[in-house]
């Protein structure tokens, strides 16, 4: 199972994206879940150490749905809004509150293949620093990172929404790094996940 991540708190540009992706890895043969932090209740990682002693969270929120998809999937597609040049504070959550998955099983994401989505209202906005952010998550819980490629190399997918639906619907350039990284992710699934 492939699964995507939005760290989006709306219902824009950026899930729309991520909407596309899981699309393109549909027709692909993947069967795939959409995770979104809309309407949900995360709260930040307290680094209480609870999830160390009792193998569970502390907090009872929303974060309990998404342990058991992190587990089962072969891939991960993460994407994320511009906030501030960087990643969401949603898409931040959720990757501290990971390590009540990492309590239970350090290997959750190891092997796994992992790639990442960026969407920023300006054209030079943050997204790369953004997808390198999400590119650390994965290396240091032994994802591998799947990137658009060498020759007109992009880390991730990488958007310009204008701040509207309607911009990011526009945006030639972020649909080819989309292919491009789309591309490479399947690519690494094979090589890593065939069986």
């Amino acid at each position: 199972m492939i699964l995507g991540i939005c760290g989006s708190p709306r219902k824009q540009a950026t899930e729309y994206v991520l909407a596309e992706a899981l699309s393109m890895m549909e027709e692909k043969g993947y069967e795939t879940e959409l995770f979104t932090v809309r309407g949900k209740e995360i709260g930040p990682c307290r680094n209480c150490d609870y999830c160390l002693r009792k193998k569970v969270c502390f907090l009872r929120d929303d974060m309990h749905e998404l342990y058991p998809l992190l587990m089962d999937a072969k891939g991960i597609i993460m994407a994320t809004p511009i906030y501030n040049g960087g990643i969401s504070a949603q898409t931040k959550a959720v990757m501290d509150r990971t390590r009540a998955v990492a309590a239970v099983n350090i290997d959750f994401l190891k092997h796994k293949v992992g790639m990442a989505i960026s969407v920023g209202g300006d054209r030079a906005g943050g997204q790369e620093l953004a997808i390198q952010q999400i590119m650390t998550f994965y290396i240091l819980n032994g994802a591998i990172p799947a990137s658009g490629g060498p020759f007109g190399a992009n880390l991730g997918a990488n958007f310009w929404s204008q701040d509207t639906l309607k911009g990011v619907k526009k945006d030639e350039e972020g649909f080819r790094s989309l292919k491009k990284t789309i591309k490479r992710f399947d690519e690494f699934l094979e090589k890593y996940h065939s069986e």
